[in-house]
């Protein structure tokens, strides 16, 4: 009877055993995974045509700082490899491989700009690596039939654009628009949406665009003002931006000045350019303002500033940048989250693909982040604004864009 209960024990003691082994085989690892650790890579333009946007890669790291000294996610730190490529595509690919093949990291993210994000999307997808939340609203890179490791992060280009149509056809029916824009597919989008949402109901009277390694765009403004237009549609970075809006004070030409939002910022671009210069430009929003006083008793653009002053004090807290830094990170650490000890590179894009209803703070009421696996494009609302010479102010209610194959 004792060797029978004896048995019993080890045959118990061998099952509970059993049992708890699929517990720990759970953990998965892919490159750039551990159990201590997670490698994110990053290019970002550091220097060249469009450094402006280097903030955002500044605030990224910032953030990731503070979730590193608050424990890092599910016990892991994350260890943040962000390179230079100088918005110069070849640099991109260089990079790229650096950080996939030599660095091993888990994943790319928030790769900035339209030309050279297109430079590394086939490469990404062939090494099944995701390239997530890339820093562009170009439609290609919401394309989960063709590209399904390379996913967007704000509107579309073309969303927007049809967006700033809907506004102009409401307000200014009778008006004559000029049109300035990058000659590259980010400019090409906006330009589609825009001329989408018009429906040939307003007349575009001229036409004119630029390289990004343009010296100056003053030839294009003098062509466009020209051409009798009492409305200019400005798809510009924020280096051109700057340009256009003291070429048009220095010209006295007052058109209804439309801006696209990827320059909408009053430490990027208003005050370089001049606040009184700047004053009456419209845009669109999907993230807060921090300029806009009426955030200033919000609680999320409080734990905003709060987070600057501790993680990232020379950071410029009138820009608009940091806190779209700020709001991509939050969304990869929710990814990453939702990963669990499943930090598979096929889990990571399982996860970003599967984002409800988030709420983060410093994005504007009403808007969320929602994906599925046949819907990329994560935000898909904005609201138009008027810079009012101090900030910029929101006017009318939220809206959506339509885009061939958008979100319904």
């Amino acid at each position: 009877m004792h060797s029978t209960r004896s048995a019993s024990w080890i045959f118990l003691f061998i099952y509970v055993a059993i049992c708890a082994m699929p517990a720990t085989a759970q953990k998965k690892y892919d490159l750039g995974a551990s159990d201590t650790e997670i490698k994110i890579g990053n290019t970002m333009p550091y220097s060249g045509p469009l450094s402006a946007y280097a903030t955002i890669g500044k605030t990224i790291a910032a953030y990731f700082d503070k979730i590193n000294a608050e424990g890092g996610i599910n016990g892991r730190t994350i260890k943040f490899l962000s390179y230079d490529d100088a918005f110069n595509p070849s640099k991109t690919v260089e990079q790229a491989r650096k950080l996939v093949e030599d660095d091993e990291v888990l994943l790319i993210f928030q790769s900035l700009g339209t030309v050279t994000n297109s430079a590394i999307q086939k490469y990404m997808n062939g090494k099944e690596v995701p390239q997530l939340f890339v820093g562009t609203g170009a439609t290609k890179f919401g394309d989960p039939k063709h590209f399904p490791w390379t996913m967007g992060w704000q509107p579309t280009y073309q969303i927007e654009g049809h967006i700033y149509a809907r506004y102009l056809l409401q307000n200014y029916p009778n008006g004559k628009i000029a049109i300035l824009f990058q000659n590259d597919d980010a400019g090409r989008d906006y330009v589609k949406g825009f001329k989408d949402g018009l429906e040939g109901k307003i007349q575009i009277v001229a036409e004119a665009s630029y390289e990004p390694t343009d010296p100056t765009i003053d030839s294009q403004i003098l062509t466009l003002k020209s051409s009798g237009a009492d409305i200019i549609f400005d798809q510009t970075t924020p280096k051109f931006a700057v340009q256009t809006i003291r070429k048009l004070a220095q010209l006295n030409w007052k058109p209804i000045h439309l801006l696209a939002s990827v320059s909408n910022s009053v430490g990027s671009v208003f005050k370089p350019a001049g606040l009184e210069n700047s004053k009456g430009i419209l845009s669109s929003n999907y993230i807060k303002d921090p300029t806009d006083p009426i955030w200033d008793n919000d609680a999320a653009r409080n734990e905003w500033a709060t987070f600057m002053d501790k993680y990232f004090p020379n950071g410029d807290k009138s820009s608009t940048m940091t806190v779209y830094g700020y709001l991509t990170a939050q969304t990869l650490v929710q990814v990453l989250k939702q990963c669990g000890d499943d930090l598979t590179r096929e889990n990571v894009m399982k996860q970003a693909a599967n984002l409800k209803n988030l709420e983060l703070g410093m994005l504007l009421p009403g808007i969320k982040i929602n994906t599925g696996p046949n819907d990329y494009y994560p935000i898909d609302k904005m609201q138009m604004s008027r810079f009012n010479g101090e900030f910029s102010e929101q006017i009318g209610p939220i809206l959506s864009g339509k885009m061939s194959n958008a979100k319904k």
